[in-house]
């Protein structure tokens, strides 16, 4: 691959985002370790607690079989017991660490790609910006470590398709949404390869730690009960029965604040059906495409984890970290389509770290303010994807067969213009 020469005004574009995550990410380590304390409930509980519990049951050689609120395919181990690379610090602590040496990785990457030929660094920037905006829930949970691995497969794809299949395998070992990034591929030879690679490495990880630890695959039902979170898109349903005489709880249900009771099973039905909906929309538009640029794969992937977060009946803070990396990846091709998507994002998760935690408790009982603040963020994610996958199905699946009919070239809307021009090819 060309080698950007680094100039000193290259060099200077450089030294922006990294003196601005330094201090943004200095802000967000004093939150995890408890020097700055934001309104809420504790964040770091999670890690101090939940993570730890399963820590010392992994650490014995066993899956925690005999805790529902363990949900997660195999590899998830891996993150979970990665503290012990730095035994000179307590749990809790050395996950931190580790959750911000994570994140250092995503901008060193989305750097890296900026500086290549006919890339830009708007990504390595929406990064920088983005995970100070949803707080330090980003380093309280393991997201952070998933979101780096799906990164590295989108921006890999080019270069091996064998390597991101199995990047993003083991994605999808560690909490399953990275095999998204695969759905999207148009067919032909490099999708088979990266699927091949992807179900080989699947394959292979997942003997191997069903031989060495019993229960690995018991997460597969430890999910069967669960009702609809309140900070999901079908909550506000609930949220507003509340206030005409709904009979429902709220309560801590698997690991996560559910509503449960009356009409909750056909609500969270109605999310499924709407996720196989999605699933149908994406395989429709990727049999459909008639041309694939080089951001399609990660328009694609990006328009498909949107998808599956925003009619998901869990809608977890942390949910945000995957797509502000994915927009990411997005943005660091210069032409792309998907700024609007990103600043949506942008927004949505600024929003989110109102929703949680700051005003969760404002959530929690449904009143005004809880529901208004939920209901913005969740509209920003509804119109996020919508924009996400108009753009993309327009890329490549109309602009290309108008071309096809018309012999004309559509050229991209530019910002704030009207219809699309056409000029003769």
């Amino acid at each position: 691959m060309e080698q950007a020469t680094v100039t000193p005004g290259r060099r200077q574009a450089l030294t922006a985002p990294l003196v601005v995550w330094a201090a943004t990410r200095a802000l967000l380590l004093l939150y995890v370790f408890k020097v700055l304390v934001l309104p809420g409930p504790d964040l770091t509980s999670d890690v101090s607690v939940i993570y730890r519990g399963w820590f010392e049951v992994l650490r014995s050689g066993s899956f925690p079989v005999d805790d529902v609120t363990w949900q997660y395919p195999p590899a998830a181990a891996l993150a979970i017991l990665s503290p012990s690379l730095l035994p000179f610090l307590g749990y809790a602590s050395a996950f931190f660490v580790l959750a911000w040496l994570t994140d250092a990785v995503v901008l060193a990457l989305l750097l890296r790609a900026g500086r290549a030929p006919g890339r830009q660094l708007a990504g390595a920037w929406v990064w920088v910006a983005g995970v100070p905006l949803l707080g330090p829930t980003a380093y309280a949970r393991y997201d952070v470590m998933v979101t780096t691995v799906a990164v590295a497969a989108l921006l890999v794809l080019p270069r091996s398709p064998r390597a991101a299949g199995a990047l993003a395998a083991l994605g999808a070992l560690l909490k399953v949404w990275p095999v998204l990034l695969l759905v999207g591929l148009r067919r032909g030879r490099v999708a088979r390869m990266c699927w091949t690679a992807a179900a080989v490495t699947a394959a292979c990880v997942t003997v191997l730690f069903s031989a060495a630890m019993p229960g690995a695959l018991a997460f597969l039902t430890f999910q069967r009960d669960r009702g609809t979170e309140i900070e999901s898109l079908g909550a506000l349903v609930f949220h507003a029965a509340r206030h005409v005489g709904w009979e429902g709880r709220v309560l801590l249900n698997y690991g996560s604040v559910e509503f449960l009771g009356p009409y909750v099973q056909e609500v969270s039905r109605l999310a499924l059906v709407l996720t196989v909906l999605a699933l149908i929309w994406l395989l429709v538009r990727r049999r459909l495409a008639a041309e694939a640029g080089p951001g399609t794969p990660c328009d694609a992937a990006l328009a498909a984890v949107l998808l599956f977060t925003t009619t998901s009946r869990v809608i977890s803070p942390q949910y945000l970290l995957w797509l502000l990396g994915l927009a990411a990846v997005c943005l660091t091709l210069r032409g792309s389509r998907q700024w609007p998507t990103a600043l949506l994002v942008l927004a949505a998760t600024a929003v989110t770290q109102l929703v949680f935690p700051v005003w969760f408790s404002h959530v929690v009982v449904s009143d005004p303010l809880g529901i208004a603040v939920l209901a913005v963020r969740n509209g920003l994610l509804v119109a996020a994807t919508l924009v996400c996958c108009r753009r993309l199905w327009r890329q490549t699946v109309t602009e290309p067969r108008l071309r096809a009919t018309t012999g004309r070239t559509v050229l991209p809307r530019p910002a704030g213009a009207g219809a699309s021009e056409k000029v003769p090819r």
